[in-house]
C-alpha cells in the first residue's frame, strides 16, 4: 500500500472509530512501520487539517464535533476504486452510441491523471491505462437526438414544463406535446421520459429517440409524487405505465433454470426451484405482448402456464411464427 493510499485508507479508519485507535492497530491496518503511521497521522493532521485527537498510548480518532464536517480535499480514491470508476465511465461514454463521450472526456483525463500519481509502471514511468480492454456492446440501441437528449434531461433535473414533437412508434402519429417531466428513465439500452401530459391529464412515458423540436418552458413542471409514479410506471411488467392487470407464472426448465434464477424480470418477482429441477417464475405484467416477447425469447425452454389468457397469446404468437415456414 502506498502513501497515497494509506492516507485514504487512515482517514476511513479514523473517521468512523467510536473510540481511539491504536498505533498498533493502525500498523496491522495499513501494513506499515510505526514510524510510518505517526507520519502519516502527522500529514493527516499538519497538511490536510484533519481533526486528528488523541496520543501514542490512548490511541488516536477524529474530534466526534468536527469528524462529519470534514473531508479529504479533492477527490481522494484508491486505485481499485479509481479502476471501477474508470469502467464505470467508460459505460457511460459507450452504451449511449457515443452520445456523451465529449462530455465525459475530462472526467477520463482526471481519472487517469489521479490514477498516475500514485500508480506506475515497474520502471517507473507513467503507466497507461488500457481503456480499450473495457468492453461495451450495446444491445438494440435506437439513434437518438443529442439535443434532444439534453433537453429532456435539462427539463427533468431543472423541473421546467417541456414542449416538443413526438412520433408514436406504434402508429406512427406525430402529435404535438406539452408535458411535465417527472424522470429520464434507462431501460434496455434506451431512455425514456416519464412525465405528466398536461392535455391528457394522465402519467405518459415517452421514447427520448422519437423526440423533436424539444423545447424547455419558463413554466414550473407539476411534480407527481413518487409513489404515484412508482404506482403508475414501475408497478407492473417494463416499461409501459398502467396498474398490473394480473400475475403470469412462467415456467422454465432445467436448461434455462440456470440463466433465469440469476435475472431480475421484475422488483416484486417470486421465483422457486421445483422439485424436478424447473424454475418457476410469477412476476406482475400490464403489457402482456412486451412480457411475452421476453418469454418466446426462451423458445421452447419456457412455457406460460397462468392466466390461460396470456397462455393463449403465447400459443397464438408462436402459431403465427410457425406459419412463416410453411410456405
Amino acid at each position: 500500500m502506498d502513501r497515497y493510499e494509506r492516507i485514504i485508507a487512515l482517514h476511513r479508519i479514523l473517521r468512523v472509530a467510536r473510540y481511539p485507535v491504536t498505533v498498533p492497530r493502525l500498523q496491522d491496518e495499513l501494513g506499515c512501520s510505526r514510524a510510518t503511521v505517526y507520519r502519516d497521522l502527522a500529514f493527516l493532521r499538519d497538511a490536510l487539517m484533519a481533526p486528528v485527537i488523541g496520543d501514542g498510548e490512548a490511541g488516536f480518532r477524529y474530534d466526534p464535533d468536527e469528524a462529519n464536517r470534514f473531508e479529504l480535499p479533492g477527490l481522494w480514491l484508491n486505485s481499485e476504486e479509481l479502476h471501477a470508476l474508470l469502467a464505470a465511465q467508460q459505460l457511460l461514454a459507450r452504451s449511449g452510441g457515443g452520445l456523451l463521450s465529449s462530455a465525459l472526456a475530462p472526467l477520463q483525463q482526471r481519472i487517469e491523471k489521479l490514477l498516475d500519481e500514485h500508480s506506475h509502471a515497474r520502471d517507473g514511468a507513467p503507466k497507461r491505462w488500457p481503456v480499450e480492454r473495457v468492453r461495451v456492446i450495446p444491445h438494440r440501441t435506437r439513434r437518438m437526438d443529442e439535443a434532444a437528449f439534453r433537453i429532456v434531461c435539462s427539463a427533468v433535473l431543472e423541473r421546467c414544463q417541456l414542449a416538443f414533437e413526438y412520433r408514436a412508434r406504434s402508429t406512427g402519429e406525430k402529435t404535438r406535446r406539452t408535458v411535465s417531466p417527472q424522470r429520464i428513465t434507462h431501460y434496455r439500452d434506451n431512455w425514456y421520459l416519464d412525465a405528466w401530459d398536461n392535455e391528457r391529464e394522465a402519467l405518459r412515458s415517452f421514447s427520448v429517440d422519437r423526440i423533436s423540436g424539444a423545447r424547455m418552458l419558463d413554466e414550473v413542471a407539476r411534480d407527481i409524487d413518487e409513489a404515484t409514479l412508482n404506482e403508475h410506471l414501475a408497478g407492473s411488467y417494463g416499461i409501459f405505465s398502467g396498474a398490473p392487470k394480473g400475475w403470469a407464472t412462467i415456467v422454465f426448465n432445467e436448461r434455462a433454470a440456470r440463466w433465469v434464477a440469476d435475472e431480475q424480470w421484475h422488483s416484486q418477482q417470486q421465483g422457486r426451484h421445483l422439485p424436478d429441477g424447473r424454475y418457476e417464475l410469477k412476476v406482475p405484467y400490464s403489457n402482456a405482448r412486451e412480457l411475452l416477447m421476453d418469454v418466446l425469447h426462451y423458445g421452447a425452454d419456457a412455457e406460460v402456464v397462468e392466466p390461460a389468457s396470456l397462455r393463449e397469446q403465447a400459443r397464438a404468437l408462436l402459431q403465427l411464427a410457425l406459419s412463416n415456414y410453411e410456405r
